[in-house]
């Protein structure tokens, strides 16, 4: 069970204490968050709210020991983050329990998250040696005008403190993203789980606490992230901020001054069909793409925009695709299982009712008991229903139908977000222009978009974020570049 054996010295009771100072605590508050299973809808666990105190307490350790850990050997910091990995894999089971029982994913997704996370640790570890163990060297005369009088030494170096908060939907995956790109190039890393996903997340930085790293270099702090973020976004310590679902916070991070931000805010995928496509296969990866994790996910797709004369034909391809789907708990390995809290399925409701008392078409019964929402395709979706621009977050699917491609980029260019895209044809030509011309990170041809591999770039425009993720975009961001020049004599100068 989760927390017993190896990670019962991170509960106190029923309480799971916070991580500071290389050690478990409670908090001086003596106040409790409730975390609610999403298939019960019962309390599942509780943990610490911690006080602003305790966080300068933290803000200030992470400080002074970011510094000598900027002073170890690179293939040090590699060592401890592949121990790190290894004992996140060998644990997986317990942790995969936890993302069970509080964010409702499927036993198997879970367990493939956090076997996925151990190797991105792993691969973080490697990448890292190869990226910061190789500096640039410059000389001067290859500028016009100048003599061969300096050499100039680049390399790069930590910010110092990372201030870290994931989402609630993969608190292990995008915890450990942000984890060991931070630790591989020296920083010290301070990380606020959100608190649906925040008991998965203890058990993952315990992994760490395993590992041996210096007592103060990672912390994990819990609470209501509308007061410890606020607070944390703007203290004068951080020297980094990296977040996702950012929309939960009330100031602006570079209140603290200019610090880099890398955020991930979400998507709404759009998803263009062209007439000439492969209708199996695309019904095929509008399931995956829209259904798969319950929708919960910021690259999910969550448009179709469909070329009105291949629309009936696909459409009855999907239709008996979602029929399909298993609906139930999580446990049972069910495709589709609860949302993560009442108020996001009351969301969702909402936004299916707006559509269908607008005109859109229902393909399947409506049907709802408490957090479990099943699968839901709506057909002949128009501009001015909400759930055309706004964010589901759950397993509902959009299908507008569109008269020509141009139709379906303004569509996607539209929409406040730009996060990830697709296109289905077999003219490569096409594909890459409609690529060029849709305003997202990153577009997928002939695939439903996905976040991974680990190491590919990860962005988003508009209100999808700012900043590049992914393994090497992560390290480079978390790192600044310094340089060292070296003044030789002037050509004239003669030796002996």
């Amino acid at each position: 069970m989760a927390g017993t054996g190896v990670f019962a010295e991170i509960l106190d009771g029923d309480e799971y204490k916070y991580y500071s100072d290389g050690e478990w605590k409670k908090s001086s508050s003596s106040i409790t968050v409730s975390i609610i299973n999403p298939t019960t809808r019962e309390e599942q666990y509780k943990v610490q709210a911690c006080t602003h105190e305790e966080l300068n307490k933290v803000m200030i350790s992470a400080k002074s020991v970011q510094k000598s850990w900027a002073k170890t050997p690179l293939w040090k910091r590699a060592e401890l983050l592949h121990k790190a990995a290894a004992i996140l894999k060998q644990h997986w089971a317990s942790i995969a329990e936890c993302l069970v029982k509080e964010i409702a994913t499927p036993a198997k997704d879970a367990a493939t998250e956090v076997v996925r996370s151990g190797d991105l640790v792993s691969y973080c570890a490697e990448e890292g040696v190869r990226i910061l163990g190789a500096g640039k060297f410059l000389v001067s005369d290859s500028f016009p005008g100048h003599e061969r009088t300096k050499y100039c030494l680049t390399s790069k170096i930590p910010l110092g403190v990372i201030f870290a908060i994931p989402p609630f939907n993969y608190p292990v995956n995008l915890a450990v993203s942000k984890i060991a790109p931070a630790l591989i190039a020296g920083n010290s890393i301070v990380l606020k789980p959100r608190t649906q996903g925040a008991v998965s997340a203890l058990h993952m930085v315990h992994c760490f606490h395993l590992a041996g790293f210096p007592k103060g270099l990672i912390s994990c702090i819990t609470g209501r992230t509308s007061r410890i973020g606020d607070f944390l976004i703007k203290h004068r310590g951080v020297n980094c901020v990296s977040f996702a679902r950012g929309d939960a916070f009330n100031s602006n991070p570079n209140e603290a001054g200019l610090i880099p931000l890398q955020m991930d805010l979400g998507g709404k995928g759009a998803c263009i069909v062209l007439e000439d496509a492969d209708l199996d296969l695309v019904a095929s990866n509008i399931i995956k793409g829209g259904f798969s994790y319950c929708g919960r996910r910021g690259t999910a797709v969550k448009v179709v925009l469909i070329m009105e004369s291949i629309a009936d034909a696909l459409v009855e391809r999907v239709k008996e695709k979602v029929a399909k789907l298993t609906v139930g708990p999580p446990e049972n390995d069910c495709d589709i299982t609860p949302v993560v809290s009442e108020s996001s399925a009351n969301f969702i409701e909402d936004l299916i009712i707006d559509a269908r008392e607008k005109g859109a078409t229902l393909c399947q019964e409506y049907r709802r008991e408490g957090n479990l929402i099943w699968p839901l395709l709506l057909d002949n979706v128009s501009q001015h229903m909400r759930i055309a621009w706004e964010e589901p977050f759950g397993p509902v699917l959009s299908v507008i139908r569109i008269n020509s491609v141009e139709e379906g980029i303004n569509h996607c260019n539209a929409s406040n977000f730009g996060l990830q895209g697709c296109v289905f044809t077999k003219d490569v030509n096409k594909a890459i222009l409609i690529s060029d011309a849709m305003e997202t990170g990153t577009v997928q041809i002939n695939s439903t978009p996905a976040c991974g591999p680990d190491h590919f770039p990860f962005q988003g425009i508009n209100n999808s974020g700012i900043g590049s993720q992914g393994i090497t975009n992560s390290i480079n961001m978390m790192t600044k570049v310094k340089t060292t020049v070296i003044n030789l004599p002037s050509p004239s100068y003669t030796m002996g």
